[in-house]
């Protein structure tokens, strides 16, 4: 009996050890070892619509992305790692049409143009645009949901950024 539980701590024992060596990213970033800092300029809007607080959501969503899932410092200017560019499109259109001439629902889409730069390695920069969106329903207006769709698009396209830069190595 006595060497069933030792047989039993031991392999627990075991488990715990190799679990602890173990490095677990639930984002799938792999980022270069010689990378260890980055800088996330601000994103204008240079979409035809204007939403106030679009460009400073978006920024801040994409630093805070870098700050959570990664191992860099965020500086200000000179890191290895740049990112530039601005928002491209910003555009609210009505897309489930009722019988009566209405819609149920409508779609705001947002679209980025992301220049990146890895100024360790220029092989491996690239610009590229991405496009989320999110739908609501038509009987809201906008101005009332409009923060909270631009923070939940912001997080799509931060999360599809960093995959895009993280995830490739």
């Amino acid at each position: 009996m006595r060497n069933i539980y030792l047989i039993l701590f031991l392999f627990i024992a075991g488990l715990i050890n190799t679990g602890s060596s173990c490095k677990l990213s639930m984002s799938g970033a792999s980022i270069p070892p010689e990378i260890e800092s980055v800088t996330i300029n601000y994103f204008p809007n240079q979409s035809p619509f204007v939403a106030t607080s679009l460009s400073q959501i978006f920024t801040e969503t994409l630093i805070d992305k870098f700050n959570r899932e990664s191992n860099l410092t965020v500086k200000d200017t000179g890191g290895d790692w740049e990112f530039n560019g601005a928002v491209t499109n910003y555009t609210s259109t009505p897309i489930a049409p009722t019988g009566n001439e209405t819609t149920a629902l409508n779609r705001l889409t947002i679209v980025v143009k992301v220049e990146f730069t890895d100024l360790k390695d220029e092989t491996r920069n690239w610009t590229q645009s991405f496009s989320r969106f999110s739908d609501y329903e038509s009987t809201q207006v906008l101005s009332q949901v409009e923060n909270d769709l631009i923070q939940e698009i912001s997080e799509q396209l931060a999360d599809d950024i960093f995959l895009n830069v993280a995830g490739n190595w």
